[in-house]
């Protein structure tokens, strides 16, 4: 069985409580959830904070496991509460960020998630994204950290902000990357590494930029809970190996796959949550277990060995944010 890091997996949602909307619709079942992360082959989480109050979250979790780790930092999304802080400048923000990164020591792997998101600027204008975006080059140059990134249709200016300040970190992976061959050979160029997760293989075009991936730049992750390869995206076709025309016309069904193969990408059984069980994964709430179908996807497009193109993974991830471990 391969062995997997799932780069970016946000466990600070309360729905691994079982909490939903503010409402308690199951127990707490975040044990079983890193178990079954462990039963296909899951060696370390990365847990993704995005402000100041996730990322002391995601720590406080990663302490409590040895397979769990953290990113501390402000998404994109987040960044106009940098500016909106009563008792808090924004100078006084990122120096907490890095008063974070200190006081969390070696789970701590990277600065992020940070970068620009240009579909949601009805959470932050572009502006303040960038302000915020810039601040944490900074944070990465003080910290010695890697960066986790993100980039959603920013027309360029993504590029041109990690070209200016490419000297001041190390390294860094563009997370859920869905940008065009262009951009992604941009990256490459740019010496970052690419993650690819269900919503990095969601059209045919998606899936040409992940065949043109090199084996030697590629992370996976899921992006939990959300990021799940769905019936109607492009890559489902390659895990169930049926005919892409019978998916989207919705004639074949995940259940009628035999669980006699034994595939240990298959996921559990899933439940509604109000009929949740504790063998099962939630409906519609992905996880780190799902991970699996990410490499089966990357491995048939590039037609490649599973296990062979997971070991290259594998390393890749090491080398970024676990030298001392890597070869």
């Amino acid at each position: 069985m391969p062995s997997f890091i799932d780069i970016g997996a946000n466990l600070c949602d309360p729905v691994y409580n079982g909490i939903y909307r503010g409402s308690q619709a199951h127990p707490d079942d975040f044990d079983q959830v890193l178990e079954r992360a462990k039963s296909i082959g899951m060696n370390k989480i990365i847990i993704t904070g995005g402000s100041l109050e996730e990322s002391a979250k995601a720590i406080d979790i990663s302490n409590r496991n040895p397979m769990l780790f953290a990113t501390v930092g402000c998404h994109p999304t987040r960044s106009s509460e940098v500016y909106s802080q009563k008792h808090l400048t924004p100078e006084s923000y990122y120096n907490k960020l890095l008063e974070t990164i200190e006081l969390g020591g070696s789970k701590v792997v990277a600065v992020g998630e940070c970068g620009l998101d240009y579909d949601r600027t009805e959470f932050a204008d572009i502006e303040t994204q960038k302000k915020c975006f810039e601040a944490q080059f900074k944070i990465a140059q003080k910290s010695g950290l890697p960066l986790f990134l993100h980039n959603r249709n920013t027309g360029g200016d993504f590029v041109e902000m990690i070209k200016k300040n490419r000297t001041m970190f190390s390294t860094g992976v563009v997370h859920s990357f869905t940008s065009n061959l262009e951009e992604m050979q941009q990256c490459l160029d740019l010496d970052l590494y690419i993650g690819i997760n269900g919503c990095s293989l969601k059209t045919e075009e998606n899936l040409l930029v992940a065949k043109a991936i090199p084996e030697d730049r590629i992370m996976i992750e899921t992006d939990c809970p959300y990021c799940d390869i769905k019936r109607t995206h492009a890559s489902y076709s390659y895990l169930h190996n049926i005919n892409k025309d019978e998916v989207l016309s919705g004639n074949k069904k995940t259940n009628e796959i035999s669980s006699s193969q034994e595939e240990w990408w298959l996921k559990p059984v899933q439940k509604a949550k109000n009929k949740w069980e504790i063998n099962s994964m939630v409906k519609g709430r992905n996880e780190p277990c799902t991970i699996p179908q990410v490499l089966r996807v990357l491995a048939k497009i590039k037609n490649i060995d599973e296990e062979s193109l997971a070991k290259i993974i594998y390393e890749n991830t090491l080398k970024v944010f676990f030298p001392s471990e890597a070869k």
